[in-house]
């Protein structure tokens, strides 16, 4: 399954109504009256985006909107990229000026990785064609994932990872192409994952030892595991060529209903001289879908 349908638990909680997605954004500077008791005045008027940040959205969070809907609006609200889309759906994000800045394809699973051996040939392959479309279509990031763990040992997982990895890393390194895996939580919303914690993901990019190996700190699976997310951010963060935004708790809106102070966290990975992308990872509670992603994006527009 994809990176987008492995979360269909989550988003089988989720009403997505035709009602709620309001997709006539003409011009940004639309007053958005079905959200008026989300948002203040100023989070309704048109965002001038401060250009210090690669804006992104996961568009599994949006999957009720059409994806051609999803990427005009995307690219309306000053986004650069869609995260997690597969080859098929590039050509969409890229009629609007969108780049696919973390591609995916349908086989890529997260709970079967590649720290189960009896996984590696058919990953291989399959990431190996993944990687040649991505590096013809001018798309930097390719998703990975560990697994589960199974009983599996730290350190033997950790191994297998870095055996079955390798490979694609060599081809990754000729294509100029990079992967990256996912730190994603244990605790709620993916069990027995093993790449669970930021120190496990830094121990295998030191045994790949590539620049065309990397993580995808997911700001809210890390919260939810670790916490310190600043101080983490600033010790590892040549390891990371991906950010995810998310609230908690609740994987919802990161407005100030949520714990993690935000503005102050996308300052830290500027600091850290970072050039990539952050993408907005939360499910829209609000009754416009859009509107929510707006506020997002100047919450992190620093």
């Amino acid at each position: 399954m994809s990176h987008a349908n492995s979360r269909r638990k989550a988003l089988k909680n989720i009403a997505l109504t035709t009602s709620g997605l309001s997709l006539g954004l003409a011009t940004l500077s639309c007053k958005d009256e079905s959200n008026k008791d989300n948002l203040d005045d100023s989070d309704q008027r048109e965002i001038a985006l401060k250009g210090n940040i690669n804006h992104s959205a996961c568009y599994w969070c949006y999957s009720g909107m059409p994806l051609d809907d999803f990427a005009q609006s995307a690219a309306e609200l000053g986004l650069k990229g869609i995260d997690l889309l597969k080859p098929e759906e590039w050509e969409t994000a890229e009629k609007y000026g969108l780049k696919c800045a973390v591609a995916t394809d349908s086989f890529a699973n997260i709970e079967n990785g590649f720290n189960d051996r009896a996984n590696h040939a058919s990953l291989q392959e399959q990431y190996s064609l993944l990687i040649d479309k991505a590096a013809a279509q001018g798309i930097k990031n390719v998703i990975v994932f560990s697994g589960n763990r199974r009983l599996l040992s730290r350190e033997d997982g950790l191994q297998n990872c870095a055996d079955g990895l390798t490979p694609l890393v060599k081809k990754a390194q000729e294509k100029n192409v990079v992967l990256i895996m996912e730190l994603l939580n244990s605790k709620i919303d993916h069990k027995d994952y093993q790449c669970d914690h930021t120190r496990w993901g830094v121990d295998l990019c030191k045994l790949l030892d590539s620049e065309n190996f990397k993580l995808l700190y997911d700001i809210y699976h890390m919260q939810i595991m670790e916490g310190d997310v600043i101080r983490t951010i600033n010790e590892h963060h040549k390891y990371i060529a991906h950010y995810h935004t998310g609230g908690v708790p609740g994987r919802h809106e990161i407005n100030d209903a949520q714990e993690l102070n935000y503005p102050a966290i996308i300052k830290a990975i500027l600091d850290t001289g970072f050039t990539g992308y952050v993408a907005q990872e939360f499910i829209p509670t609000y009754p416009d879908k859009v509107a929510a992603l707006r506020e997002g994006v100047k919450i992190c527009d620093v």
